[in-house]
């Protein structure tokens, strides 16, 4: 199926388990959701279930914490991650810090879920990427979702934990398509290993994934050697557990990432393995990032400021050679 049915069927499931669980947002309703994830049901639902808000986003998430607080499951859609600024507030100062500021008496089962970055000529103002900032918020878990069989099971695990999540998707991925397996047990938080290698690990997420897998054959082809490429999935908390097997066999750390370069959330990433798995490395670690620019309208210029998968193997292909590769 297409990652939106596997999003749309893991709501329609948890709906359907649990009367608590209601969807809020802009278009949510009747028009299933500007990029058809609700589709269909508020037919089976009703209105009160998938409600239809005005264009508020501080409002949205806002009265989503309400109901979690009241004992709902509110799965609250922000139609750009760009929107979802009006609404940190409550996702900062509310959602993640009530249980906390409550001595645990107050539980928030709530997910804010969002598309994010570079699409096709949506310019600066619906082109960001935010999680290196709500990564970094303590209270948050923060999944990030490339595969489709991952978007099913990851969706629903958030929507019945009882647990603030943030639920990042991006724009481009919403067409993708995959098998789901629904039968198959699968924890999100776990970084998802889609290809094993012995000589360097590439770690991504989100939409720079399927970019990494186009280069991949470039890069190994010229290098004659063997990638290792993981997805992170949670980037709060990270599987830290997995990214240090991986590079206790290769010794070599790629992070790619989409979003800007400066304070970008790669550097979490190259910064815990100088930390932590200095011994292991091999070479000094590569961040392949956004550059540090609003996003552009012209679609030439939009592509030249994010990697792509020509930029990502020129670049990786360049630093394994100087590093003896």
């Amino acid at each position: 199926m297409l990652y939106r049915e596997a999003l749309n069927k893991a709501l329609d499931e948890t709906m359907a388990l649990d009367p608590n669980v209601v969807v809020l947002g802009e278009d949510v309703g009747l028009y299933g959701g500007s990029y058809r994830v609700t589709e269909g049901l508020v037919a089976k639902y009703g209105e009160k279930r998938l409600i239809d808000t005005p264009i508020a986003e501080l409002s949205i998430v806002g009265n989503a914490v309400g109901m979690a607080i009241g004992g709902l499951r509110p799965v609250a859609e922000i139609m750009t991650a760009n929107f979802a600024l009006l609404a940190f507030d409550q996702i900062i100062n509310h959602m993640s810090k009530f249980h906390y500021m409550s001595a645990g008496k107050l539980k928030l089962p709530m997910v804010v879920r969002f598309p994010q970055g570079v699409s096709k000529q949506l310019a600066a103002q619906h082109s960001e990427s935010y999680e290196q900032m709500l990564s970094a918020v303590p209270g948050l878990i923060v999944l990030a979702v490339n595969d489709v069989n991952y978007a099913y099971h990851a969706l629903k695990y958030a929507i019945l934990r009882d647990d603030p999540v943030v639920f990042i998707e991006h724009e481009l991925l919403y067409n993708k398509k995959g098998e789901v397996h629904a039968d198959e047990p699968l924890n999100p938080l776990k970084a998802r290993i889609v290809k094993e290698g012995s000589d360097i690990t590439i770690v991504s997420y989100l939409k720079m994934l399927d970019d990494v897998m186009e280069a991949l054959p470039a890069i190994e082809e010229k290098l004659g050697k063997s990638c290792e490429v993981i997805d992170l999935c949670s980037l709060n908390p990270v599987d830290h557990d997995t990214l240090a097997a991986s590079l206790k066999k290769t010794g070599r750390l790629v992070m790619v990432e989409e979003d800007h370069k400066t304070g970008g959330y790669g550097a979490q990433i190259v910064s815990w393995a100088a930390e932590e798995m200095f011994y292991a490395l091999d070479a000094p670690p590569l961040r392949l990032a956004g550059d540090d620019v609003p996003v552009p309208y012209n679609r030439k210029l939009e592509l030249a400021s994010i990697p792509t998968p020509q930029s990502i193997a020129d670049d990786i292909i360049a630093w394994g050679e100087k590093n003896g590769l």
